[in-house]
């Protein structure tokens, strides 16, 4: 009769060192048989809609955490009954003396799963978990992340690498834990431990820096000592959970409804906070004579050259950004504050506002500085359908290096954009909208648009936001230009 054990899997750190993921639903139940790589669960974090594959092959024994729940990194959700000799076997699911789910490999990239099915480059390599130290006779087998580390083990002739950890306290070498009930043996803090950074996820060492804690003094209450966000707030007396107001999906009592602040909204409101007070905003406004820009967009919509693309204002507006950059290019760079240090981008990432009903993200276009305007065109349809179905994966939010907001097609003519983390500028495009308009020194009616630019001043100057406006604003009046720019 083969013996089996039951396995916990903890939720993985999905990118950039995220700290929470709401559970949207699941794709199994309790007493359901599944297969390493099946998906098993649909998650939202801050940034995306991600689909976890089952890093076990079993059955599941169960599930700790309902849909809607919002859960931290490191948290167990799911309990399977595994095959013990498929388990560390590496047959049906990660060698004994292996890394446990959530934990990512010293080699190989993860390639966490959006909901569309492509693969994010964003992932942290983060985890609530120890890598253990490898024997000598270690099975030659290597991790092949499919999500933020874990996945499958497949076979390979070279030697196995290996990261090799210290001791911690209450853990030793041989005493990994391998079934839920079995409990690691004690041990007391040697001097080599005491010098390692105490265990915790990169999210909860960033926290307590940020309230000024030394981790070595928080005990862990977590798996093998590790200390988890609760204790750090324990630890300070800001432990939350005292508020009154319900946390349900949506709490309504009389003449109000409460819902929960989670997901890209909480992701949003936090990042634009950041931006607001980081960084000095300056806004300059341009409004300019477009009639030659419709009128272009009109021929190449008749154009069989262009037939079966969908071209709007927003992709010349995008083409016209990206040429204006090259004379301008410090509206693409980034401060360093850590570094002290300005980072110039030699390639444009373009980013686009996106109203979701999820709520406000900016996926961007890599490489946009290299496409033509028909791959500018595809990709800003691909980029927006995907957005809207909320499928946005957590590499196409990552990485932006200048940001346009498309604030015309609320009938918007201007405003005040606040900059995407990390980027110098912001364009808005107002509404293009019929008004008079002195041409020869004669009143005639044309197609009239707004711009607004937002840039850091601290990477900007004036000159150089007013004259990458000019030039902008310059393409799109008479798309002609063009040739005195490139």
């Amino acid at each position: 009769m083969t013996a089996t054990m039951i396995k916990e899997f903890r939720l993985p750190d999905l990118g950039e060192g995220l700290t929470e993921s709401e559970i949207l639903s699941w794709k199994v139940a309790v007493g359901d048989t599944v297969t390493l790589n099946q998906v098993i669960a649909e998650v939202e974090t801050a940034k995306a809609v991600v689909e976890l594959p089952s890093p076990f092959a079993g059955v599941v024994a169960a599930l700790h955490e309902q849909p809607g729940s919002v859960v931290e990194v490191g948290k167990p959700i799911v309990s399977f009954e595994v095959d013990d000799a498929g388990a560390s076997n590496g047959g049906n699911g990660p060698a004994a003396g292996d890394q446990a789910a959530g934990e990512p490999e010293s080699t190989g990239e993860p390639q966490p799963t959006g909901g569309s099915g492509s693969n994010g480059g964003s992932a942290s390599n983060s985890s609530p978990q120890p890598v253990e130290a490898s024997g000598a006779a270690a099975s030659p087998a290597k991790r092949e992340p499919n999500l933020v580390g874990y996945g499958a083990v497949v076979e390979h002739t070279g030697r196995p690498t290996r990261r090799v950890r210290a001791q911690v306290q209450g853990e030793t070498p041989q005493a990994r834990p391998t079934e839920v009930a079995r409990e690691p043996v004690a041990t007391p803090r040697s001097e080599a431990a005491t010098a390692e950074r105490p265990r915790s996820t990169p999210p909860v060492r960033k926290l307590a820096r940020d309230l000024g804690i030394d981790l070595q003094l928080v005990p862990g209450t977590g798996p093998a000592g590790l200390i988890t966000r609760e204790d750090v707030q324990n630890f300070t007396g800001e432990a939350e959970g005292t508020s009154a107001v319900p946390t349900g999906p949506a709490a309504t009592g009389g003449r109000e409804t409460r819902s929960p602040i989670k997901g890209v909204r909480k992701f949003t409101a936090a990042a634009m906070v950041q931006s607001a007070f980081t960084a000095p905003h300056v806004t300059e406004f341009l409004t300019i004579d477009v009639t030659a820009t419709m009128e272009l967009l009109a021929r190449l919509k008749a154009s069989k050259a262009f037939e079966g693309y969908k071209l709007t204002p927003l992709t010349i507006a995008a083409k016209a950004v990206l040429i204006a950059l090259r004379n301008n290019p410090t509206l693409n760079s980034r401060w360093d504050e850590a570094r002290q240090e300005i980072i110039q981008f030699n390639y444009v990432n373009l980013g686009i506002a996106a109203a979701t009903p999820r709520g406000l993200t900016v996926p961007n276009i890599k490489d946009a500085d290299r496409l033509t305007l028909r791959e500018l065109a595809t990709a800003l349809s691909e980029l927006t359908d995907t957005a809207r179905a909320g499928k946005t994966s957590p590499s196409d939010l990552s990485g932006g290096t200048i940001s346009i907001t498309n604030i015309g097609v609320f009938g918007i003519d201007a405003g005040t954009p606040i900059l995407n983390p990390g980027e110098a500028a912001i364009v808005a495009l107002g509404a293009v909208r019929k008004a008079p308009w002195v041409v020869d020194d004669e009143i005639a009616v044309r197609q009239v648009m707004s711009l607004s630019l937002s840039f850091d001043h601290r990477l900007v100057d004036g000159e150089q936001g007013s004259r990458f406006l000019a030039d902008l604003g310059a393409i799109l009046s008479d798309p002609a230009m063009v040739l005195t720019m490139v």
